[in-house]
């Protein structure tokens, strides 16, 4: 586990793509456990450690996680996230680059909870939610493309299925027209980084996260 800030009431993580933010069906140690047990082990801290978790990665993806320590902390921040007070900035490796290589893509996504996947419409449909980001595409190898994505809503699975979208499925994320699995089966979106106010100190937030350490991740960071 990376902490790249801590103080007293807020403490964001780099997570490992595979890493699970909180606890679900497979029984897997989540982040929100680890963390538990490093402020109790830290601090010296007896009984329950609180960790409030104010938003959510996917577990094939890596990046930014940010954590309350604090109640206070925790129900401000998920106003501010709920708002789009917070700014979240993601790196995506697709196979094509996008036409134009920068814009804003709108959508109404609609989630199908059983196959867990969302669906990109163009116009409104029933049940789905409108869905927007802009990206701009930074570099070109000989193979891939590194795009960058400015989240503006926070919907299920949105960076990969807008992309899918317009043609250009991230990295080894089967579930959204990848042709081929990454070898350690994370998709390749990263995220980047977050720029807030403190809920609590009110000072100025800006935290990147280093990508994975992982050839073809290397290369474009370089």
């Amino acid at each position: 586990m990376k902490v790249l800030y801590e103080d007293n009431h807020i403490i964001i993580i780099n997570k490992a793509a595979g890493e699970i933010v909180q606890g679900d069906k497979t029984g897997d140690a989540s982040l929100c456990d680890i963390l538990k047990q490093y402020l109790k082990e830290k601090y010296n801290k007896p009984g329950n450690v609180f960790v409030g978790l104010p938003h959510r990665l996917d577990r094939p993806v890596s990046g930014v996680v940010v954590f309350a320590k604090t109640s206070k902390a925790l129900e401000r921040l998920n106003e501010m996230f709920r708002t789009g007070a917070v700014k979240k900035i993601y790196w995506a490796i697709t196979k094509d680059t996008p036409q134009p290589t920068e814009g804003t893509l709108s959508h109404w996504i609609v989630r199908n909870e059983k196959m867990n996947k969302s669906f990109a419409h163009n116009k409104e449909v029933k049940e789905g939610k409108h869905a927007i980001l802009d990206y701009r595409t930074l570099r070109c190898s000989q193979n891939y493309t590194l795009v960058e994505v400015e989240l503006k809503t926070g919907r299920h699975h949105q960076i990969r299925c807008q992309l899918s979208a317009i043609g250009c499925p991230i990295k080894g994320d089967l579930k959204y027209g990848a042709k081929r699995s990454n070898p350690d089966g994370s998709i390749s979106l990263h995220a980047r980084k977050v720029e807030f106010v403190h809920p609590v100190s009110k000072a100025q937030i800006s935290i990147e996260a280093p990508v994975p350490a992982d050839r073809l991740w290397q290369s474009f960071e370089e």
